[in-house]
C-alpha cells in the first residue's frame, strides 16, 4: 500500500489490547479511494491493507486478525468460525446486511457500524438528480454540444418544457436523516413534501405510499433494505404514479423492481429515473438497467452518492473512534 494511504511524519501511539498491539485487517480498502488519510486507525495497532479481498480469501485474511474492518466483504458462519481471535468487526457502513449479526452475538464477536457519516453527500447527490431530471440538463446539454445551438439562428431553446420544483409534489419515502434532509431542502425550494414513515412525524405530511404514489411528481426514496421494503416500488406501485414522475433510487438496489421499473421507463409510464444503487453492484450485463443506459430521461452513477471526499474520511475516522472505543471498553456504535 505504498504511497497510498499517507501517516503524518510525527511518532505514533500505538494502543495496546491486553498487553499487545492488536492485528487489524482491513479487507476492502479499494472501495474507500486513494486519497485518505488512514493515520487514525494505523495508531491503534498492528494493521494490514488489502485493496479487495475475494470470498476465497477472506478466511486466511481473518484467522489472525483481533480486528475486522470491511465494506463490502461478506463475514458468515463459513469464515468466521476460522477467526479464532477475532473480538470486532467494524463496518465502514452504515448498513450491516453483509455480516452474520446472530452468529457474531453467539460467539461473542462484536459489530460496529458508522452512521451518518455520509448524510450530506447521499442528500447532495439526490437533489442534484432531481433539480438535473426536472430541468432535462443532459438534453440541454447535449443540444449545445452537438452544435445544434450554434445552428439554430435562435438566442434560446426552450424544449423540453421544464417547470419550477416550486409548486410541485415531492414525495419522500423513509424519513431518517437523509430522507429528512431531503425533504427540508425540497420545503425550502417550494415543493409540497408529503412522506412515508412508519412512524408518522409532524413535521411534515405523512401519507400511506400508496397515497404518496399517486400524487407526488418527484419521488426520492430513503429507506434501508429488509423484508418489508424488498421490491417496494414494483408494478403495483409504479401503475400508480403519474405519467411525468421523477423516480429516484439512492436508498438499496432491491428496494426496487428492477425489471417492473425498466419497463415503465420503456413504455412511458413514468417521467424520468434517477439510479445509484443496484440489486448486484456492479450492474451486470444481464441487469434490465441496461436497456435504459441511452435514455436521455434517465441518469445512472455507480453508487456514489455516499463518496464525497468528506464523507469517506469521515468514515475512516469514525471508525478509528469505534476501535479505541472497543480497546477502552466502551460500546461506541455498537450493534452486537
Amino acid at each position: 500500500m505504498k504511497g497510498k494511504y499517507w501517516i503524518s511524519g510525527r511518532k505514533l501511539r500505538l494502543y495496546r489490547y491486553g498487553g499487545e498491539k492488536m492485528n487489524i485487517s482491513v479487507l476492502d480498502i479499494a472501495t474507500l479511494g486513494d486519497d485518505l488519510s488512514f493515520e487514525s486507525v494505523l495508531r491503534l495497532g498492528k494493521v494490514k491493507f488489502y485493496d479487495l479481498t475475494l470470498k476465497e480469501d477472506v478466511i486466511d485474511r481473518i484467522k489472525d486478525a483481533e480486528v475486522v474492518v470491511i465494506n463490502k466483504v461478506k463475514l458468515n458462519s463459513s469464515n468466521l468460525r476460522c477467526a479464532k481471535k477475532l473480538k470486532l468487526i467494524c463496518i465502514t457502513a452504515t448498513g450491516f446486511d453483509n455480516v452474520d449479526i446472530d452468529y457474531c452475538r453467539e460467539h461473542g464477536i462484536a459489530v460496529c457500524n458508522v452512521a451518518g457519516y455520509s448524510t450530506d453527500s447521499v442528500v447532495q447527490l439526490t437533489v442534484a438528480m432531481a433539480f438535473s431530471l426536472a430541468t432535462h440538463l443532459s438534453v440541454y446539454d447535449n443540444y449545445v454540444k452537438s452544435q445544434k445551438y450554434t445552428q439554430s439562428g435562435i438566442f434560446n431553446c426552450i424544449k423540453p418544457v421544464f417547470r419550477e420544483i416550486s409548486g410541485l409534489v415531492w414525495g419522500v419515502v423513509g424519513l431518517g436523516n437523509i430522507g429528512g434532509k431531503v425533504a427540508r431542502i425540497a420545503k425550502t425550494m417550494g415543493a409540497d413534501v408529503i412522506a412515508y414513515k412508519r412512524t408518522p412525524t409532524k413535521e411534515f405530511n405523512c401519507v400511506d405510499l400508496d397515497t404518496l404514489c399517486r400524487k407526488s411528481d418527484i419521488i426520492t426514496v430513503h429507506t434501508p433494505l429488509n423484508d418489508e421494503t424488498y421490491h417496494l416500488i414494483n408494478e403495483k406501485r409504479l401503475a400508480q404514479m403519474k405519467k411525468n414522475v421523477i423516480l429516484i433510487n439512492v436508498a438499496r438496489g432491491d428496494v426496487f423492481d428492477e425489471e417492473a421499473v425498466t419497463k415503465a421507463v420503456l413504455d412511458e409510464k413514468i417521467g424520468a429515473l434517477g439510479i445509484d444503487v443496484y440489486s448486484t453492484e456492479p450492474m451486470q450485463k444481464d441487469s434490465p438497467y441496461q436497456k435504459l443506459l441511452k435514455k436521455d430521461n434517465v441518469i445512472f452513477t455507480p453508487h456514489m452518492a455516499w463518496g464525497a471526499i468528506d464523507s469517506r474520511q469521515r468514515c475512516i475516522d469514525e471508525v478509528a473512534k469505534n476501535i479505541e472505543s472497543f480497546i477502552e471498553g466502551g460500546n461506541r456504535s455498537r450493534i452486537v
